[in-house]
């Protein structure tokens, strides 16, 4: 893509969409996009499930030749020493690094722990609503071009806050045949047991459905961001192990106006944008010369970007310049939009009071001062975080999602007396007639045991 390309990012202004069909059409397409891939996807996905279900590690084996992701020994398991020997390889500065980050994201995720309570509905009624950590998750770390040792950090440290026991990593070899060393070397550090060498839908059933000829159980629940076919995969397998969110590709998107450094936006839509050639970068902006100044920004810093050619295939296919007429109408969009990342860059007065108006984003970056890459490393936020518009009922991955509430309901007599009219009076207007007889029985069964007991208590002689 050349730089014209870039200079004319496609544009939407809101101001139009009462009056321009088209412009409404193209707003309201944005707004409902979707994390779950496409049918053919799905389809092969069905198949590879279904063939790692009926042959196990085998069948990984044989996928992982045919697709890529897999050892060239063969290897489907790696263990704590193997771990070990990374960690031996690790750059010191990068491993404080790592291990700051680990602190922050456990500091974080402390403050985030559920607390089991109790209530009493009425006298002789209480619930309690008990916290239950998972006994098993399944944590996976995307490989290929950027392996991602911050996403094991981000899926492994909230399970062990929660309390999980036991923590399975799955996570692809790059194009080299190599699994990545820091990213085996951050397992060593937060103690993982095993890393599975997969990619894709096979690793994904590989942690669904165990590896029993390598010592893997399954797992009760699986988390963490992947490609198209790890999604698929989640989505085939969630009616029998318990996932977190479809994840579609990574979002970047910037609520600026005119007091906003253009160079600054621009590196702050680059961030995202980066992951891969389908992920959305996109200005909010209430003003058209910082839109064009963005533009700008693009191009100068396209020119430095290693990753230079996934940028300007995201930039032509998915960047995105929204004009606004006024603030409101900005958030609005932003609102109905649900990105996964949001950087809010405006004047300190309307700042804090626009930041109180987003109800949809996974993480918002508040100010000149924190760019989106803070969070991904090192703030302690987590970065799984929902995508596709799914910001818009969900938020990002957490403690409570490693664990789950039990009710617990206890009842006396006086209770269960209080309650019955509503019961049986629900009950019946239901059909459901049992549920009735369930409630009556008990105050048959204790009037006959009255009964009997005092009847003996009368002739103590029977």
């Amino acid at each position: 893509m050349n730089a014209t390309a870039i200079l004319t990012l496609q544009r939407l202004d809101l101001a139009e969409a009462a009056t321009n069909p088209d412009v409404a059409r193209r707003r309201d397409a944005l707004f409902r996009r979707s994390a779950v891939p496409e049918e053919r996807v799905r389809d092969i996905v069905h198949g590879i499930v279904a063939e790692v279900r009926r042959d196990g590690a085998e069948a990984v084996r044989a996928i992982n030749a045919r697709v890529g992701g897999g050892l060239a020994d063969g290897r489907l398991v790696l263990r704590a020493a193997d771990l070990a020997v990374a960690l031996r390889s690790l750059d010191p500065d990068l491993r404080d690094a790592i291990e700051a980050s680990i602190e922050n994201v456990r500091r974080f995720a402390e403050t985030q722990l559920p607390a089991t309570t109790h209530t009493t509905i009425v006298a002789g009624v209480d619930i309690e609503r008990r916290w239950v950590a998972l006994e098993s998750v399944g944590c996976y770390v995307p490989g290929g071009t950027a392996p991602l040792p911050s996403s094991l950090v981000m899926t492994v440290v909230p399970a062990q806050v929660a309390g999980v026991e036991r923590i399975v990593v799955a996570s692809p070899t790059g194009r080299d045949g190599r699994v990545d060393l820091v990213v085996l070397a951050t397992a060593a550090l937060l103690g993982v047991d095993a890393v599975v060498v997969a990619g894709g839908a096979q690793a994904i059933a590989a942690l669904a459905f165990g590896l029993a000829d390598e010592g893997i159980r399954p797992v009760d629940r699986i988390v963490g961001p992947g490609s198209s076919w790890v999604t698929a995969a989640k989505l085939e397998l969630a009616g029998e192990v318990g996932i977190d969110l479809p994840a579609g590709p990574s979002e970047g998107l910037v609520l600026a106006d005119a007091s906003a450094d253009p160079n600054l936006v621009a590196a702050d839509l680059l961030t995202q944008a980066e992951h891969g050639p389908d992920s959305p970068a996109i200005l909010v902006t209430t003003d058209r010369g910082t839109a064009d100044a963005v533009e700008a920004g693009l191009v100068a810093r396209l020119a430095t970007e290693p990753r230079a050619a996934i940028l300007e295939r995201s930039l032509a296919d998915h960047g995105r310049i929204v004009l606004a007429p006024d603030l409101d109408a900005a958030i609005a969009f932003v609102n109905g939009y649900g990105p996964e990342h949001l950087s809010v860059e405006l004047r300190d007065a309307d700042l804090e009071d626009a930041v109180a108006k987003i109800r949809n984003a996974g993480s918002l970056f508040v100010g000149r001062w924190a760019p989106e890459s803070a969070g991904d490393y090192a703030t302690g936020a987590n970065h799984v975080l929902p995508t596709g518009g799914l910001a818009r009922a969900s938020g990002a991955l957490s403690v409570e999602q490693y664990g789950k509430f039990i009710q617990v309901q206890r009842l006396t007599r006086e209770g269960l007396a209080t309650l019955a009219p509503t019961i049986i009076a629900i009950a019946r207007a239901e059909g459901l007639h049992a549920h009735l007889a369930a409630v009556e029985v008990r105050f048959e069964a204790d009037a006959a045991g009255n009964d009997a007991t005092a009847s003996r208590e009368s002739d103590p002689g029977r």
